[in-house]
């Protein structure tokens, strides 16, 4: 029996994991006491590589900074206050995981960016953290690997475009950003960042619900971007894809859906983009010779212009939309056509032909003209009152007597007719 006893005891040894867990002291004091954040701070230096760090439940004065991989797990009991000055938590490391915390109340210097988590690291986990009162949310510099999921995010209670950002990757490839939910920031952006994975975000209430810069081959699917200034914005942008997203409500001066700026080879499909002052803006898109965007299978709806060039441009394929309730379906500002592009297969809800050989291909193609009367494109000012009774008179007018030769903008030859639905990709 000895011999069996010491054999348990050595197999209960043995079966004790290695990584150390931290854990503040539950039962002494007061959950609801104001705690200082250096008690944390020493459970983090005291910790051993790989430790789990978890503090007592309770609401900690003061800020982090992360050096070593550790395991900090607030398990939605712990609040941690910057108490209005810098960041709440520095992450200056790689494998690490932060979690379950909520974090309030940085300082409101843009130029240090004063964040709920700034990340200065590869391969760490940010997750399930509400972030609130921070001027910026996530900022992550150069840091590869890590994935972002689950997290709520909202600024400082500030105008629009003193704000910080909620989630910012800069020089930073090869991440996972999902499942968050931002509001009431600033930007959403990724700046010369490459191979990031955004899905199923949510992102209201701010200028730009995702913002491109000099980036390339990101994947952009799944999310809802809504009530903000501009939907999602590429601007010298490259191989990004960008399916299954809900983009919808940008109005006001600068309301877009989807902006294009100088961004090639560019894949839009399978979008809702819908209830915007414009649908698809293009300038110079694409832009790198020997290339196209491709624009596929989107429903483009309800706005007041579908699609929209800023100069005669080439080299975009717009295949299998549908266009529906637009005001107007396509314009070229500062003249010229969009008859270089490919138009092929779209749904027109103005297409006024006949399919009689019922094979769901209008017999006729579809073509779209524009006017030189039109006053809300000759008169830029003039576009806050579209979509009044005067100007669609107007309007109406100038399509049926046109007092110049139209210019044909496109000419799809072979619209689709039938359902204004699409049928989603998985």
């Amino acid at each position: 029996m000895g011999v069996i006893r010491t054999v348990l005891a050595v197999g209960l040894v043995l079966a004790v994991p290695l990584v150390a867990i931290a854990r503040g002291d539950a039962g002494g004091g007061d959950a609801g006491a104001t705690r200082d954040a250096a008690e944390i701070q020493a459970m983090i230096d005291a910790a051993p590589m790989g430790g789990e760090i978890a503090p007592a439940p309770g609401l900690y004065k003061g800020r982090l900074v992360i050096e070593k991989p550790v395991v900090l797990d607030g398990r939605g009991q712990v609040t941690i206050d910057a108490s209005g000055e810098g960041s709440v938590i520095w992450l200056k490391t790689s494998n690490a995981t932060v979690k379950n915390l909520r974090l309030i109340n940085t300082g409101h210097d843009h130029n240090a960016e004063d964040a709920g988590i700034q990340v200065r690291g590869n391969n760490n986990v940010l997750k399930d953290n509400v972030i609130e009162d921070c001027l910026f949310g996530i900022d992550m510099e150069q840091s590869n690997g890590n994935v972002v999921r689950r997290n709520r995010i909202t600024s400082k209670k500030l105008d629009l475009g003193l704000r910080g950002d909620s989630l910012k990757l800069w020089y930073s490839n090869n991440n996972i950003v999902e499942e968050n939910e931002v509001h009431d920031s600033r930007d959403f952006v990724l700046w010369y960042a490459k191979n990031n994975q955004v899905r199923r975000n949510i992102s209201t209430g701010g200028r730009y619900g995702l913002h491109f810069m000099f980036a390339a081959d990101n994947v952009i699917e799944n999310n809802k971007f809504y009530d903000n200034s501009v939907g999602l914005s590429l601007m010298y942008n490259e191989g990004d894809i960008i399916r299954n997203n809900y983009i919808a409500k940008s109005t006001g001066a600068t309301g877009t859906c989807i902006s294009l700026k100088e961004a090639s080879r560019i894949v839009i499909e399978n979008n809702d983009i819908l209830y915007c002052a414009l649908g698809i803006g293009l300038d110079v898109s694409p832009f790198q010779p020997d290339t196209e965007n491709r624009i596929a299978a989107n429903r483009i709806s309800y706005n007041d212009i579908a699609i929209a060039f800023l100069n005669d441009w080439r080299d975009n394929v717009f295949k299998d939309n549908v266009m529906q309730g637009n005001i107007t379906e396509v314009v070229v500002f500062g003249g010229g056509s969009a008859k270089r592009n490919v138009w092929d297969g779209n749904r027109w809800e103005d297409y006024e032909g006949f399919d009689r050989d019922r094979d769901g291909i209008g017999d006729t193609p579809h073509r779209v003209y524009g006017y030189a009367g039109r006053v809300w494109m000759d008169v830029p000012n003039t576009r806050f009152f579209k979509g009044t009774p005067l100007l669609e008179v107007l309007d109406f007018l100038d399509r049926l007597a046109p007092f110049s030769e139209p210019v044909l903008l496109l000419e799809d030859k072979h619209p689709r007719m039938g359902a204004t639905s699409i049928e989603r990709k998985s």
